[in-house]
């Protein structure tokens, strides 16, 4: 199934409302493990179950970057795109604040709200997207984020 894309006056219409929710995804004990690999963070609260157990958290944890970084393939599963766009590229984030660890086995999905979108210069538009990472069965979330990204059309 294609994409939806939504005209760069269809994406300003919607400032300040829900653009999107991903599907839920599990953050397993192998993703996390690979995440440490990756980053070369192993820290025990996240790879070593048995050390893990005997910390407030009970468990093993996912690191808050491994959740950060699920923002930008959740986005591309659940936004629309802009019409015209030849490319998409991260831009940052103004404000991340980790809420709740993510622990082995939960599931996150993303929400998506438009903040802003404005040209930052011929055929590049910036939007900032208010991004809450939820956790299946959870009162708080994982993480809540201000996430910039660039489309160039």
């Amino acid at each position: 199934m294609a994409r939806k894309t939504l005209t760069k006056e269809e994406f300003l219409a919607m400032t300040g409302q829900e653009i999107g929710r991903s599907d839920w995804m599990e953050i397993t004990q192998e993703r996390i493990n690979q995440f440490a690999d990756a980053t070369n963070d192993h820290q025990f609260i996240h790879v070593d179950p048995e050390a893990a157990a005997k910390t407030p958290f009970g468990q093993t944890i996912a690191h808050g970057f491994l959740t950060l970084s699920l923002i930008a393939g959740m986005g591309f599963e659940c936004l629309p795109g802009v019409e015209g766009a030849k490319m998409g590229v991260n831009y940052g984030a103004n404000k991340i604040r980790f809420m709740t660890p993510v622990k082995s086995g939960k599931r996150v999905r993303g929400i998506f709200k438009v903040q802003e979108i404005k040209e930052r210069g011929r055929g590049i538009l910036q939007m900032i997207y208010d991004v809450t990472v939820e956790i299946e069965d959870e009162k708080r979330p994982a993480l809540k984020a201000e996430w910039i990204s660039l489309t160039y059309v």
